[in-house]
């Protein structure tokens, strides 16, 4: 993984950990935690420091969602036994003793630090006393996030912490971590994020690894300054610079995007450095002109999208045009997704006329599509599948610019890893020539050269394109116009990231008020409200608690079955028989997930809009 490599990490230093996937940055992480020792050379850390990490494993446990959070502070946890054990041996002393430490470590707080913590992670007031086992997997992932934010640490592991959060909970976890009093050590390919929050940049590659000063931008000009020697085709660049310039021609004397254009101008200044950090990047690809383009390319007129009689999203009325470049904002559970699935054709309207143009030929990129790769093949089968008269050389070439290379475009795609398999969704994608784009989160599990690389190519996507993403560095030099999903209704939102940070803090602002109001309602009052709630919700959590059982019971045979797929013994000639077997099971138990996770996710977005 690395060689001879030396640096040092101070207290207090916030330390972003860049790299290609698989240069070894989990591996640094493992060593850190003592689960593996370095074969020459020492590694040390201060004696007595307590490291926090996020936990891999997914507890499925009838425990309180707060209290589960609570359990990170392991301090406290030991004092309060001590307590209960002191009480119960009538110790007066010993129990006037730890009631004092339990003052000085601030555990009468803990409740309202977990709430703040799960509340800053998108959980809502009503979900902090639900049961572990209740959430989805990925509300799992930011239950264990919770867990580790709170305990009272001296060294703090993230690796990939906003893979699986939104927007608003990204940029509330960046808020946390610049106020975070201890060392940080974080693995991100999210530029922005880093920028925001680390002090350094360690830089692994070729075995080596750097230790540079400053945030993640910082970083990249001085490791361009290093790759000066190699810059020698701005043609990539210059694409870039044209593109963002043309959007600062047209709108720079236009009020409403003005502070759009003041953002392009910024990233025009540092374009030139940025290119000569990436101009090594593994990845090259481009999309496909596309065939043909209508206007409008798809009109949606008066619509209305439901789960049963909950109402997401009313009177939706959307004209997508040639060239369009939109991206969604919106707190979690709005309806971000559930248009994007409408538009894609995986769901349907309650009411309302949704017309797609004849010539319309979508790309539609969701986490959810990683999961129908068909594991037994291999991803020039995946691509010869869909163009039988090409030669194997030239999609041999273009499975390369998605870093597909030799023998690696012939290995069977169920052992692959999420960024693989990311990649190789996004090249099916792209060869397919869709002239519109309809992306939920593509960025997930990418890292950051390849994101540079999807950055580059949407640059230059010659149809209309729709996005849901947290990766506001992609948002920013890709999309020209916001829309706003909030509050049942789509409407432009004429301001930049910052302003809409600013417009999230307003509405939790507003929302304390809220609860403040309802918890200002007379007893009878309250109780009525509550009894009618109950009412309400019954017929929902019934299905909820429903989805959860069988998710459950799935992602059990879910993890069996992939255990089994790791062991390398599997993929020797003579089991291919059982090999065969075995990822016919996972492709079947991939899409019973699928298909329970939605049943999962429509009861909870019908209850969080009746919330």
């Amino acid at each position: 993984m690395f060689e001879k490599v030396s640096f040092t990490v101070h207290h207090g230093q916030r330390v972003g950990i860049s790299g290609s996937n698989g240069c070894g940055k989990s591996s640094l992480f493992a060593m850190v935690l003592d689960l593996i020792h370095p074969d020459t050379g020492e590694f040390s850390i201060q004696s007595g420091f307590i490291i926090a990490h996020v936990a891999q494993e997914l507890s499925a446990t009838d425990q309180p969602a707060i209290e589960f959070v609570i359990d990170g502070d392991k301090e406290l946890r030991d004092i309060q036994q001590q307590l209960v054990h002191a009480e119960s041996q009538q110790n007066g002393e010993r129990a006037a003793e730890l009631y004092s430490n339990l003052e000085t470590i601030n555990g009468y707080t803990a409740n309202s630090r977990a709430a703040i913590l799960l509340s800053g992670l998108g959980f809502k007031q009503s979900e902090l006393t639900n049961s572990v086992s209740s959430f989805s997997g990925g509300w799992r992932v930011r239950l264990n996030l919770a867990k580790a934010l709170m305990c009272r640490s001296d060294v703090l592991l993230l690796d990939e912490p906003t893979n699986h959060l939104d927007l608003d909970a990204v940029m509330w976890l960046q808020e946390w971590l610049q106020s975070y009093a201890g060392t940080l050590l974080l693995i991100s390919h999210d530029r922005d994020f880093l920028d925001a929050v680390v002090s350094h940049v360690l830089h692994m590659e070729q075995q080596s690894a750097t230790l540079y000063t400053g945030n993640y931008s910082q970083f990249e000009r001085a490791r361009a300054e290093r790759l000066a020697q190699q810059q020698s085709n701005f043609e990539r660049q210059q694409k870039e610079r044209a593109h963002m310039q043309s959007y600062v021609s047209r709108f720079k004397a236009q009020a409403t995007k003005a502070k759009q254009a003041q953002s392009r101008i910024k990233a025009l200044e540092r374009m030139e450095l940025i290119s000569a950090a990436h101009i090594d990047s593994p990845f090259h690809f481009e999309f496909f002109q596309p065939e043909r383009v209508s206007n409008p390319m798809i009109k949606a007129e008066k619509v209305t999208l439901a789960y049963g009689d909950n109402v997401i999203l009313s009177s939706v009325s959307l004209s997508i045009k040639p060239g369009d470049r939109l991206a969604l904002l919106g707190p979690n559970g709005a309806g971000k997704s559930t248009l994007i699935k409408l538009l894609a054709g995986e769901s349907t309207a309650s009411t309302g006329t949704l017309e797609p143009a004849e010539s319309l030929k979508i790309g539609y990129f969701a986490q959810h599509q990683l999961e129908h790769l068909d594991g037994a093949a291999s991803p020039l089968l995946h691509i010869q599948r869909l163009n039988k008269k090409a030669t194997e050389r030239d999609l041999r070439n273009f499975l390369g610019g998605f870093g597909f290379h030799g023998d690696k475009a012939l290995e069977l795609v169920a052992p692959f890893s999420g960024g693989e398999k990311a990649r190789l969704a996004l090249a099916i994608l792209v060869y397919q020539k869709p002239n519109l784009l309809l992306l939920d989160e593509p960025t997930n599990h990418l890292d950051i050269e390849m994101r540079h690389a999807l950055s580059s190519a949407l640059q230059e996507f010659a149809g209309a394109m729709i996005i849901v993403s947290h990766d506001r560095h992609l948002l920013r030099t890709i999309t020209d116009q916001f829309l706003l999903v909030a509050n049942g209704a789509i409407t432009p939102f004429d301001g930049d990231l910052d302003d809409y940070a600013d417009w999230v803090k307003t509405q939790a602002r507003n929302t304390k008020k809220d609860d403040s109001n309802k918890n200002a309602l007379p007893s009878k009052g309250r109780k009525q409200l509550d009894a009618k709630n109950r009412q309400k919700f019954k017929p929902l959590h019934d299905a909820l608690k429903k989805a959860e059982k069988k998710l459950d019971g799935l992602y059990v045979k879910q993890q069996q079955i992939e255990k089994q797929l790791a062991d390398n013994d599997l993929y020797s000639t003579e089991r291919k028989p059982e090999l065969a077997i075995m990822l016919e099971k996972k492709s079947a138990l991939d899409k019973d997930v699928i298909t329970a996770e939605e049943q999962w996710l429509d009861a909870q977005q019908a209850i969080e809009g009746i919330n």
